[in-house]
């Protein structure tokens, strides 16, 4: 079970995981939070729990981290031990940095503060999610909602920031609501540069060790696989070609693999629009 742990990798991931968490700290105590504007997702969330109970020991990062432990229970049974393990340490760790950064206003205009603490937030989702885990919250419940129905992702992450875009508007009037409309979209574009918007991806690989590659995909991705005979353009040598569908949160994971088995593989990331036919949703 731990044969395929890479501690260099782990301790690499966990950095990454850490430090994404600060970003994503700042975003809130020098941007978001000054400007009374809410930041997508769970962190959203907490801000508003925040607003609502204003008591000193409910502040947005502990109840970010009140928030997270039910879903961390629920994306350990049901969605992953690493990405949620992962996913359980980048809140914790960005509760401890939003209680040591100070909230400071950095500036008074409403629209710098949405657009600096979209692009900062958007940084700190995005590289968390390359690296194969989540700001946890919403990450782990639409995964869970996802397997449960034959909607998309993007719809239950839509819902749950109108959720939050709604809530702004009622509780600081509708101007504050776009500018919370502004630095959701902002955020959204980020990761999209950062990771990939694309909910569903098809990798081929070339390769000259197909069996195992095969092998450990359906140990550790357990996703189906298609075999497709090649041969070499230049050295005339016989390939084959593994066409996989994954989820975006499987690219890490992938990719791992495949730097595990077959580094010398060549291996094409296409985005896929739309599946027919038996795929598992989870």
């Amino acid at each position: 079970m731990l044969a395929h742990i890479n501690p260099l990798e782990e301790v690499k991931k966990l950095i990454i995981t850490v430090a994404a968490a600060a970003v994503l700290a700042v975003a809130l105590n020098f941007f978001l939070i000054p400007a009374n504007v809410f930041a997508s997702g769970f962190t959203g969330l907490a801000q508003i729990i925040s607003e609502l109970i204003p008591l000193a020991f409910l502040s947005p990062g502990i109840m970010l981290l009140l928030l997270n432990i039910p879903v961390a229970v629920l994306g350990w049974k049901m969605v992953g031990k690493s990405f949620t393990l992962y996913s359980f340490i980048n809140v914790a760790a960005t509760t401890f940095f939003l209680e040591v950064i100070p909230v400071t206003t950095i500036s008074d205009d409403i629209i710098l503060n949405s657009v600096f603490g979209g692009v900062l937030g958007g940084i700190g989702g995005g590289i968390v999610l390359k690296y194969g885990a989540s700001s946890g919250g919403v990450d782990i419940l639409a995964l869970i909602m996802a397997k449960r129905s034959d909607r998309s992702l993007g719809v239950y992450f839509f819902m749950m920031n109108s959720v939050i875009v709604i809530t702004s508007g009622l509780m600081f009037g509708m101007e504050k609501a776009l500018y919370t409309l502004l630095t959701l979209y902002v955020t959204s574009r980020i990761i999209d540069t950062i990771h990939t918007r694309h909910v569903k991806l098809t990798a081929m690989i070339v390769t000259k060790r197909p069996d195992e590659l095969q092998k450990v995909f359906h140990d550790r991705i357990v996703r189906g696989v298609t075999r497709i005979p090649a041969k070499g353009g230049y050295t005339k040598e016989d390939k084959e070609i593994l066409m996989i569908v994954i989820t975006r949160y499987e690219l890490y994971q992938l990719r791992q693999i495949i730097d595990e088995v077959d580094p010398t593989a060549f291996t094409n990331i296409v985005q896929t629009t739309g599946i027919f036919g038996l795929f598992r949703k989870d």
